[in-house]
């Protein structure tokens, strides 16, 4: 088993959520370090600006799991995973898989969290 950090649409409440359906929920965090969020419509996380903490859930997902959700961010052709220090909200450190985007693309989400591009 292996964590993974979502931060869009596979958030609970997002239409892909349903992948992750039969995989564990680990609770609600955010990155250790700063990343910078851009959406169009969906999220793009990328590696090399310092914007903010991206906000987002963990689950822990199997290898079956984890190959679907390769598959939807068309990993590693177009997204890019990586373990990254997560916080969870109890303060919990644990290394979660991210996917990252090579380059800006969209509108800069200043808060690091999808859900401020996507409500507002």
């Amino acid at each position: 088993m292996q964590y993974i950090f979502v931060y869009g649409t596979l958030r609970r409440g997002f239409w892909n959520n349903k992948l992750l359906k039969n995989s564990k929920f680990i609770g609600k965090g955010r990155t250790k370090e700063k990343y910078a969020m851009y959406a169009d419509i969906i999220p793009y996380v990328v590696e090399d600006e310092k914007v903010s903490h991206i906000v987002g859930e963990v689950y822990e997902v199997d290898e079956e799991i984890l190959k679907k959700i390769d598959a939807l961010e068309d990993h590693p052709h177009c997204y890019r995973r990586k373990k990254v220090p997560i916080i969870l909200e109890n303060g919990e450190e644990i290394e979660a898989w991210l996917y990252f985007y090579p380059e800006p693309y969209g509108i800069l989400v200043k808060s690091g969290d999808y859900k401020d591009y996507y409500e507002g």
